[in-house]
């Protein structure tokens, strides 16, 4: 059974004529009736009494005809939704990011976007780079954002940001009005935690230090870290693009040694083509806000 037949039978019997069918749909009669034949040897069954002047629906043409205008219009429908989201007049894209980014770096881009495109519809997940991965990999996710390396050989990349790493210290702090410092100075320290690939690089720098750092509590959340910060309970270690838009109550120093960097990038199936708002995505975090 072919969609054209149907939209064929839907026609014939708005018209209750083959004749008048034919005509509205720039064809032979002979060839529309051999469509028609073809349909109802396909259902087991006729669908019009055939007369002079007219055609009726037979009680199976009857039961048939809702259910192939509704075919007809959700055919319609599909075209109309692929068609919209190929030229970004709807549809849905979503976006897995770790914390920091989606908090920094896509607010502008998606501002941009949504000014845009405002009938595409976006959705933010807010996961670790390693769950960031999981979600593009299962198809749950358009886009990822995390830190680099990817786990995934199966992921094409775009790096988009290379950053150092700071320290986050109270503004009372005996060091806030130095602009740089380096680690083994701290090793009488308490620290706050950020989760993730963060904290696995915090770490491992304050051992190549020289150090095991006093760990006072790990948090997953920013502003939870940036709050424990404020509130004198421990220094955190984190990528800069986690230190921006501080308050009055926090500094941000440079970290002299180690030199501690962090490669942010856009990742999606290599295998698979971005739809046509992931890759307008893409470009426009790729673009420097002018």
């Amino acid at each position: 059974m072919e969609l054209y037949q149907i939209a064929y039978f839907v026609e014939i019997a708005r018209q209750r004529s083959f004749t008048r069918a034919a005509e509205r749909l720039h064809m032979a009669q002979p060839a529309l009736s051999q469509q028609m034949k073809n349909l109802e040897a396909e259902l087991g069954t006729a669908l019009f009494i055939r007369g002079r002047k007219e055609s009726q629906l037979t009680a199976a043409g009857k039961v048939f005809l809702p259910r192939a205008e509704a075919l007809l219009a959700q055919a319609a429908a599909a075209k109309t939704a692929v068609t919209d989201a190929t030229q970004l007049r709807g549809g849905r894209l979503v976006l897995a990011a770790i914390p920091s980014v989606s908090a920094c770096l896509l607010p502008p881009a998606i501002r941009q976007f949504s000014q845009q495109h405002p009938r595409v519809e976006l959705q933010i997940i807010e996961e670790s780079s390693e769950r960031v991965t999981a979600c593009v990999e299962s198809g749950l996710a358009d886009l990822g954002f995390l830190q680099l390396p990817a786990s995934k050989s199966a992921f094409a990349s775009r790096v988009l940001v290379t950053e150092p790493f700071v320290l986050l210290i109270p503004a009372a702090h005996g060091l806030a009005e130095q602009s740089a410092v380096a680690l083994k100075q701290l090793a009488g320290e308490a620290f706050i935690f950020y989760k993730g690939r963060a904290r696995d690089t915090a770490l491992a720098a304050c051992r190549q230090s020289g150090f095991e750092p006093r760990i006072a509590c790990e948090s997953g959340e920013l502003e939870t870290v940036r709050a424990l910060v404020a509130a004198g309970l421990g220094l955190a270690i984190l990528p800069r693009l986690a230190a921006t838009r501080l308050p009055k109550t926090l500094r941000a120093l440079h970290v002299r040694a180690p030199e501690m960097r962090r490669q942010i990038a856009a990742v999606w199936k290599k295998q698979s083509p971005l739809s046509p708002a992931a890759s307008t995505f893409l470009d426009l975090m790729s673009t420097p806000a002018a």
